[in-house]
């Protein structure tokens, strides 16, 4: 009696594996692609704040955080907790203060009521201090007395945090020299509480190779 015998072919199978590759190549290209577009938006964070604080030069001839007629200038309806600054110049506080005292804390909600800026005014709203595409939050200071990275320069930094490692690499390339130890932008560990200040004087900036790729860090860049 003949049996037939049912099975794959070598033209089947290879028609399987083909398409098998291509999947698996849409969906490598695919996460390559939502990398990018994260980094292009990390990038843009670190673009945005010198157009705010020079935005607002302009408007006020002030710091945001750091005028001392804030509360003349921002008399906007329904607006609370604006506060004047001491206006030496200086935009005082760390990066990531959450203390409504702090100059580097009232920068949001003073560039904010200006036109500058998106986010919540409200300082007591869970999405006041604002955040990166990565889910870190991001600050402002200036580059004297609260400099995160003891190697920084410039008049006021920038700093975004819970960046990968990997990420941290690219925002180097396309804004700086390509070292996260040197040059504008430069990098720091990333402390266990998201608010805790820097060691006085500043961290030292972490160097390519001195950790894995998907270590979070923190993103600092001076200008």
């Amino acid at each position: 009696m003949k049996r037939n015998q049912s099975g794959f072919t070598l033209i089947e199978i290879a028609i399987v594996l083909v398409i098998i590759g291509l999947l698996l190549g849409g969906v490598l290209k695919g996460q390559e692609l939502i990398n990018s577009a994260k980094v292009k938006n990390l990038a843009t964070d670190f673009k945005n704040v010198p157009i705010y604080i020079y935005g607002y030069q302009d408007k006020y001839k002030a710091l945001p955080g750091d005028d001392a007629q804030a509360v003349t200038h921002l008399s906007v309806a329904g607006a609370s907790g604006v506060v004047n600054g001491n206006g030496n110049g200086v935009i005082n506080g760390e990066w990531n203060s959450i203390n409504p005292a702090d100059e580097s804390f009232q920068f949001w909600q003073q560039i904010r009521l200006a036109g500058f800026g998106p986010g919540a005014t409200n300082q007591t709203d869970a999405a006041y201090i604002p955040r990166n595409a990565v889910g870190g939050i991001i600050g402002v200071t200036n580059a004297l007395s609260d400099k995160p990275i003891s190697t920084m320069s410039g008049t006021y930094i920038v700093c975004s945090s819970s960046i990968p490692f990997k990420f941290a690499k690219q925002l180097d390339t396309t804004l700086d020299d390509g070292n996260t130890a040197t040059g504008s932008l430069q990098v720091y560990a990333q402390p266990a509480t998201p608010n805790a200040a820097p060691t006085s004087g500043g961290e030292p900036a972490i160097a390519i190779g001195g950790v894995t790729d998907d270590t979070p860090v923190v993103v600092c860049m001076g200008f």
